[in-house]
């Protein structure tokens, strides 16, 4: 650990942003490729500057760093639903494009590479909860397939460069994460019921609310991000929290942390949304030791904490 040079691809994004930090605070050198359409270079600001480059870039196009590059971190992409739908070509070429382009760094440089994938893989699954070897239930031509077939095509390629050129390449399925520097518009469950109990506004529930996820801290997601690229594996990993709530139970508890009445707002259910959603963690336990820590009151007293500044 420490004095590696890291390449973090979207690392002025959310996740990525938080595992500069993490890096840097190890004694990592990091640089950072990001075109800024989601991401926000204000989320690197803080950091210690002396260790971090950041070099504004589409990896959608060719790449190159110059000097040695120990470790690549794929995480350029839309993450959230409103974006990819707004974004769908830049999504599926970020995903398809921009992941060869990582790899040909990764090749080219000799490093190990570590893809963000996500449980996204597993569309609206059939198998509860989900372990790496389901292999899904997507519709590849919905809206949200653009996502959802980008990232199962980047674990095809990243294994490809793995079998055939020998690549070192590592795989997390990430579930849904929430914390701070998420963005207010971000479109996602938590930061939009955070922000609408920030404004005393109702939470807009989409359908009945019965449907589940199971949310992370960023801080337990990059710890086990780290554990699984410096680990042995090669396969997917599922990085997430195990503890499942509806999404009433979470408009429930930020009502109550925003010291507010629950008052919500139903809307129509999205197309492909799925209505379940559970890691099954045993693989991450087994190989990396990992499991959260953070329970989901205390990282959201954390990250509505963060989002009254913003507000």
């Amino acid at each position: 650990m420490g004095n590696r040079r890291v390449v973090i691809t979207g690392g002025a994004g959310f996740l990525g942003s938080h595992l500069a930090e993490d890096l840097l605070s190890r004694g990592d050198e990091v640089v950072v490729l990001d075109n800024f359409i989601t991401g926000n270079p204000d989320n690197l600001t803080h950091l210690p500057q002396d260790d971090l480059t950041l070099i504004r870039t589409d990896i959608s196009n060719y790449i190159n760093v110059d000097g040695d590059v120990d470790l690549i971190l794929h995480f350029a992409s839309p993450a959230s639903p409103i974006d990819y739908l707004q974004l769908p070509i830049q999504t599926l070429k970020v995903g398809s494009l921009g992941t060869h382009n990582a790899l040909g760094l990764a090749k080219a440089k000799g490093a190990r590479m570590l893809i963000a994938s996500t449980s996204e893989v597993y569309g609206d699954p059939q198998v509860h909860p989900q372990k790496e070897d389901y292999w899904g239930h997507v519709n590849p031509v919905g809206p949200r397939g653009v996502y959802d077939e980008a990232k199962r095509f980047s674990e095809a390629m990243t294994m490809a460069y793995n079998r055939y050129h020998g690549v070192e390449t590592r795989i997390v399925r990430i579930f849904n994460t929430y914390g701070p520097r998420m963005r207010l518009e971000d479109g996602r469950v938590v930061p939009a019921f955070i922000s609408q109990a920030l404004r005393k506004e109702p939470l807009t529930v989409f359908g009945d609310g019965k449907q589940t996820r199971s949310f992370c801290f960023v801080t337990d997601l990059v710890d086990g991000i780290l554990r699984l690229a410096e680990s042995d594996y090669s396969g997917p990993v599922n990085i997430g929290n195990p503890n499942e709530f509806t999404v009433m139970e979470l408009a429930e508890i930020i009502s109550e942390l925003g010291g507010l009445d629950l008052n919500v707002e139903h809307k129509d259910l999205p197309e492909d949304d799925p209505k379940v959603r559970q890691p099954d963690i045993t693989l991450a336990k087994e190989l990396l030791g990992w499991e959260p820590k953070v329970q989901l009151r205390e990282g959201l007293e954390k990250t509505m904490s963060w989002f009254s500044k913003v507000v």
